[in-house]
């Protein structure tokens, strides 16, 4: 019926095109400006504003980042839990099964276990078990944390707090943990900065390598690089010269003049050596003098071999 307004759809409820709502009324927000328009580097969604944020990103002083090493590490049997806690790994917990045969070593780690404050605790034989992924655990295991791994930079800081010059020790390929750990040793001994070794192809710093190292670990750091030949560049930059071993090295260790500077040495792998990337980013390759036939020295003979005659030269 014609002037029946309580029909539906007979009056139209939105404010737009309402005669009843007039320009005042409920939608006179949206007459408000909205000031200038914002110049195209600070409009979200703009090519400029996207190219001013990359260049803000890569300009930023870059974060230094600690990284952890894989899972919690076990480590299994009488003689193996022994040698962890003489070489004063950090051990967070050791396990004791039921029952368990008290014998010389067992005394020993009650006593190391007693003076460090280390947690103790008897489980279940068949726990045990499962918990070191049925290891031959003789009745004793220690639980190791993730070892936590140093920036590169902190080696180059190390030796700026000690008024020194860098003397760090570079990993290229050494896959063999005990390797990894002999250098470390080498490297504390010889007064070396840290170590450093790459992300992806290298052994990390396992149990075996904190054995190896004797406790060294606990006193020098090592570094991680996701890519190790960037990583010697960015040492060149910072005023260090890289110096590669090499059977076929263009110097004698005895004749190394850079060794009285700040430095960089690479150690490659024992059956390949060094990677054709790493040697051609070395500033020079230097071999170490052998009496006879033999092809060449593994990893941590090598370190220490180099590591002593750079200390005497430096002496």
């Amino acid at each position: 019926m014609a002037g029946n307004s309580s029909r539906r759809g007979s009056i139209k409820k939105t404010g737009k095109g309402n005669p009843t709502a007039g320009s005042g009324g409920r939608v006179k927000r949206g007459l408000v400006g909205r000031g200038p328009t914002p110049k195209a580097k600070d409009r979200e969604g703009h090519i400029a504003y996207k190219t001013r944020k990359n260049a803000e990103k890569k300009a930023a002083p870059r974060r230094k980042s600690v990284k952890k090493a894989g899972d919690t590490e076990w480590i299994a049997g009488r003689n193996s839990v022994v040698e962890a806690l003489r070489a004063n790994m950090p051990v967070s917990a050791v396990y004791v099964a039921e029952g368990a045969e008290r014998d010389g070593r067992l005394r020993e780690t009650f006593r190391i276990v007693a003076d460090r404050g280390i947690s103790l605790l008897e489980i279940g034989r068949v726990e045990l078990d499962r918990l070191t992924d049925g290891a031959v655990h003789q009745g004793l295991a220690a639980r190791v944390p993730a070892y936590e791994y140093a920036h590169p930079d902190d080696l180059l800081e190390r030796a700026a707090l000690a008024g020194e010059k860098p003397l760090i020790v570079a990993l290229d390929s050494v896959t063999d943990p005990r390797n990894l750990g002999a250098v470390v040793r080498s490297a504390a001994g010889f007064g070396a900065h840290g170590v450093l070794i790459p992300e992806r192809r290298s052994a990390g710093m396992t149990a075996s390598a904190w054995k190896t190292s004797a406790g060294a670990a606990a006193r020098l750091p090592v570094a991680q690089a996701t890519n190790l030949t960037r990583q010697l560049k960015a040492y060149q930059e910072a005023g260090c010269m890289v110096i590669g071993l090499a059977a076929d090295g263009d110097v004698g260790l005895e004749d190394l003049d850079l060794a009285t500077g700040p430095l960089v040495v690479v150690v490659g792998s024992e059956g390949d050596g060094l990677s054709r990337l790493v040697a051609e980013t070395c500033d020079q390759l230097v071999s170490i003098p052998m009496v006879n036939d033999v092809e060449s020295l593994n990893a941590g003979v090598a370190a220490g071999v180099t590591l002593y005659a750079i200390s005497r030269l430096r002496a």
